[in-house]
């Protein structure tokens, strides 16, 4: 005689299989309704048991308190983004109103060192008149520093390995991480030039990290790029 197989033992239900039961059956719980109210989980904040219903709602409350978070992020971030936009602006503005040309180097710098709190600056310019060759910032720059900045499509950020750009500055020793900024000028034909290069530096190996957008540091080098450009 053949014993009778139990598949239920054969094949126990899994927890996967309650779950995907409950998923596609919504309305089991308004058939049993009375199971709501006795499901009882371990809160995660006081270690005591409580319904499915008040564990539902402190998890709600976890999530409201995420999304909070996120939004005084942005607003924060947004706050920040106004106030460097305005200093932005009022550098600009400066730069644009400068008259005496052959220190305008050194006020872009300047500038960027206090209002970016910047620990060191530096500039170095190619193909200025002829009058301002003498000045340091259109001298000592070799042909291989002006290829490199000419083929930047966007600020290089990253460690100090060596470059000559940190010879431009005043405590080269000093220098963890450096922003190299190509400055250019777009002649009436659309035609590009790079004239020059910036470079900006801290002693703190992450503030210019290789990972770091560059957007802000592109805008800065569109600025200075323009108010330079006079010294062509």
């Amino acid at each position: 005689m053949t014993t009778p197989v139990n598949h239920a033992l054969g094949n126990p239900i899994t927890e996967d299989d309650i779950a995907n039961y409950l998923a596609n059956t919504p309305d089991f719980f308004q058939r049993h309704a009375e199971l709501l109210a006795a499901v009882q989980f371990t809160s995660p904040h006081s270690h005591r048991a409580v319904s499915l219903q008040e564990r539902q709602a402190e998890m709600l409350r976890e999530k409201i308190k995420l999304l909070e978070q996120r939004i005084m992020e942005m607003v924060r971030n947004g706050n920040e983004n106004v106030m460097l936009s305005d200093k932005v602006l009022r550098w600009a503005s400066k730069l644009f109103l400068a008259t005496e040309l052959a220190d305008l180097p050194s006020r872009v710098t300047q500038d960027i060192q206090d209002q970016f709190s910047v620990p060191q600056v530096g500039v170095r310019l190619w193909g200025v008149a002829a009058s301002l060759n003498s000045h340091v910032y259109a001298q000592g720059v070799s042909d291989d520093a002006k290829l490199f900045a000419a083929s930047l499509n966007e600020p290089f950020c990253g460690l100090n390995t060596g470059f000559e750009a940190v010879s431009w500055l005043s405590e080269p020793a000093d220098v963890a991480s450096l922003a190299l900024i190509p400055l250019r000028v777009t002649a009436v034909d659309g035609t590009v030039t790079t004239f020059g290069m910036l470079v900006l530096a801290s002693g703190d190996a992450y503030r210019f990290s290789s990972g770091m957008g560059t957007d802000f540091l592109a805008r800065i080098g569109d600025i200075a790029g323009a108010a330079l450009a006079r010294l062509r």
